[in-house]
């Protein structure tokens, strides 16, 4: 069994890396563009939810979104252009409106806009987890670890806050045949 000390020294070694980085193979470039696309729908989605809600501490959950998305796609956008790689199409900015001015058939619940929220965040997960384990550059495989981290910190508190209010979707029980139920 791998000593868990020995596990970090030989990975801390690896991101010691001295050699000259080779351009990007493209499985690291679609997955940056990827993500990229990803981050620019979600500040379009959280503009939307800033648009209907009322409620302050979702909409603090949303400006925490919002704030986290911008930066992580500012350094992919940085890192995307130094290496060449072209930037994807993305929505357009909406506009601020106020959330009683929004119709009744078309303006999303408190509930809606959290799983929507969770959902997005839960496919940037994954994403990262997806670029840092297929990039051959540490450069790269660190940041999708920098942004997967980030985006678990805010999951966390996105998570407490939807269990709190009631809006968390949790999946039936899987009970095995032949135990009771609990």
């Amino acid at each position: 069994m791998t000593n868990v000390f020995e596990a970090v020294k030989d990975v801390m070694k690896t991101l010691i890396d001295d050699e000259p980085k080779p351009p990007l193979h493209i499985g690291e470039a679609m997955t940056c563009w990827t993500y990229l696309t990803m981050l620019e729908e979600e500040v379009a989605n959280v503009q939307i939810g800033l648009n209907t809600t009322t409620d302050t501490e979702l909409l603090d959950a949303l400006h925490a979104s919002m704030e986290l998305a911008k930066a992580q796609s500012k350094e992919l956008r940085d890192f995307m252009l130094q290496e060449g790689v072209t930037l994807p199409p993305v929505s357009e900015l909406k506009p601020k409106s106020e959330p009683g001015t929004v119709p009744m058939g078309v303006k999303l619940t408190d509930d809606e806009i959290a799983n929507a929220l969770s959902i997005k965040l839960v496919a940037n997960y994954m994403m990262c987890a997806t670029g840092a384990v297929q990039s051959v550059r540490n450069d790269i495989g660190l940041m999708f670890v920098k942004f997967q981290a980030e985006k678990l910190k805010f999951g966390a508190s996105l998570k407490t806050l939807m269990r709190r209010r009631g809006w968390i979707k949790i999946p039936p029980y899987y009970v095995p045949n032949g135990l009771p139920a609990q």
